[in-house]
């Protein structure tokens, strides 16, 4: 049976990695597009032979085509260098009274070459070289929720607080500028409906808002502000990033209806812009296999406690600890407001580790009762080397704990007195969480034997430590939690010394699934 179980892993974890293989293969073809050769009609980039350019910066509070458009503010940059990014801040923006109200608020960028003199924005209209972009500046949603400093009083707004315009401060835009020509029968399907010919059948400038820099950091909510400033954000993009940006634009409408918050939304936006194909292939793969070892690790856990006959050399400490830990993150989670996606995983660990609560407390659940447990003399040196180890540890964690909540309390703001306690808890599990195996590594000491550990799980949740470590490069994260990605590698490491310093002996514990 276990032979049998072990295969099948081996078969779905396999056709996973090739599944995964060939998804990164495919997001690496967008960045070599089909070559243009001699024997076929092929479609000249306007911008292969670098023709001076003009941009024109508008807005208006409406969306409609051609003169229509109320326009509140122009600007415009007669010699725009297309090659090199750049910045630009527009300044003193009277908001009309409609955005204010809710409305709505739009970037139209004009581009177009210098040759044409062009003395108001309508004449841009009637040239037929000239293309456009159009990008919402305004987003309608819930306020972020208020903090002050809970000893001075004060009042938080209400996560109900009816949605509200939302103004984006930065924004960004893209044109397409490596390319000098493509085949007429291999065109790239997401560029179609971006595509405008000229009459010499030259495809225009193709120019794209950067939604990927479009981040919730840059939203700022319509207060009533008289005049604000917008910095509109230009860079070149090479074929295969913007390629990417539109099939990861559709991919993001797409996964909306299924959970994903726009939190969840603007952290993948960070991973897809602030990498090139290499590491963004390197990351997708990791994140595949962090995403498998994790599976792996939880199913060997469950069939490791689910045989489990005695706690012989286990601690019921650690086993509590994790079981606090889980209900505590899983709460922070909740008060964070995470969505569905990210605490679906962390409710399935938080009731696994219940589970094992009650396994080792031998509660009955039909009689709500806890059974009466007769340890042997292995069980009750375990359990007397954990309370042994806990103690130790004890005056030094739960001092460093208190002081850091009163810190936190005395000077840092919160949401509400609930939500400084999750905080605080969090902050404790983060911080001091890894020193919870340290009463594992006592009782592995005292023994001289780690034949009653779970193994295999172990070293699935280590390589997923490992890989923590490798995203704690590629990603950008506070500094802190780039740190605390490093936490645990050393007891991790102690642990691997102490599998090489006692060789496992399987007839050492009579009965017992070592899982090894």
């Amino acid at each position: 049976m276990n032979m049998l179980r072990s295969s099948f892993s081996i078969v779905v974890s396999s056709l996973f990695l090739c599944y995964i293989s060939y998804s990164i293969y495919g997001l690496a073809k967008l960045f070599f597009p089909p070559s243009c050769s001699s024997k076929e009609l092929c479609l000249n980039y306007y911008l292969s032979n670098q023709p001076k350019m003009q941009l024109w910066m508008l807005l208006s509070p409406r969306n409609t085509p051609g003169k229509l458009l109320d326009i509140i503010y122009s600007s415009s940059v007669p010699d725009f260098d297309y090659n090199v990014p750049s910045e630009r801040t527009l300044s003193d923006i009277s908001l009309p009274s409609s955005t204010k109200r809710n409305g709505t608020l739009f970037l139209i960028l004009f581009f177009l070459p210098q040759k044409f003199n062009i003395k108001k924005w309508s004449d841009i209209l009637s040239n037929p070289y000239y293309v456009q972009t159009r990008i919402p500046l305004t987003s309608y949603q819930v306020p972020v929720t208020s903090t002050f400093e809970l000893l001075k009083g004060g009042k938080s707004i209400s996560h109900n607080e009816r949605p509200v315009s939302h103004l984006k401060s930065k924004i960004g835009f893209n044109i397409l500028t490596d390319i000098k020509s493509f085949p007429h029968n291999d065109f790239p399907a997401e560029l179609y409906p971006y595509i405008e010919l000229t009459k010499g059948s030259e495809i225009l400038p193709l120019i794209h808002h950067d939604f990927l820099d479009d981040r919730l950091s840059n939203l700022n909510p319509i207060m009533g502000n008289d005049t604000v400033e917008i910095i509109i954000k230009y860079s070149p993009i090479n074929i295969g990033k913007l390629r990417l940006m539109l099939q990861t634009q559709l991919a993001f409408d797409s996964v909306r209806k299924y959970g994903f918050s726009d939190k969840d939304i603007d952290q993948l936006k960070g991973i897809f812009a602030d990498t090139n194909i290499y590491l963004l292939c390197i990351t997708l793969f990791v994140a595949a296999l962090h995403m498998l070892f994790d599976f792996l690790a939880i199913k060997n856990d469950v069939i490791f406690w689910k045989k489990q006959k005695t706690l012989v050399g286990l601690s019921l400490k650690t086993v509590l600890w994790r079981a606090f830990s889980q209900i505590v993150i899983f709460l922070y989670l909740l008060d964070e407001q995470t969505s569905l996606l990210v605490l679906g995983p962390a409710a399935i660990g938080t009731m696994i580790e219940l589970w094992k609560v009650q396994k080792v407390l031998a509660f009955d659940w039909r009689k709500m009762e806890f059974r009466k447990l007769e340890l042997t003399e292995d069980e009750k040196k375990t359990r007397l080397l954990d309370a042994q180890g806990m103690y130790y540890l004890s005056r030094i964690l739960y001092p460093i704990c208190t002081l850091g909540a009163l810190y936190s309390l005395f000077y840092e703001h919160h949401k509400s007195w609930y939500s400084w306690i999750i905080h605080s808890l969090v902050n404790g599990v983060y911080a001091f969480g890894f020193l919870f195996m340290l009463p594992q590594l006592f009782i592995n000491y005292k023994l001289k034997s780690v034949a009653h550990l779970p193994w295999r799980s172990f070293m699935y949740k280590a390589f997923n430590t490992f890989i923590d470590d490798l995203f704690a490069f590629i990603i950008t994260m506070p500094t802190a939690h780039r740190i605390a990605c490093f936490r645990d590698d050393f007891v991790f490491l102690i642990y691997l010394y102490q599998r090489w310093l006692y060789p496992v002996d399987k007839s050492r514990y009579d009965g017992r699934n070592t899982d090894d």
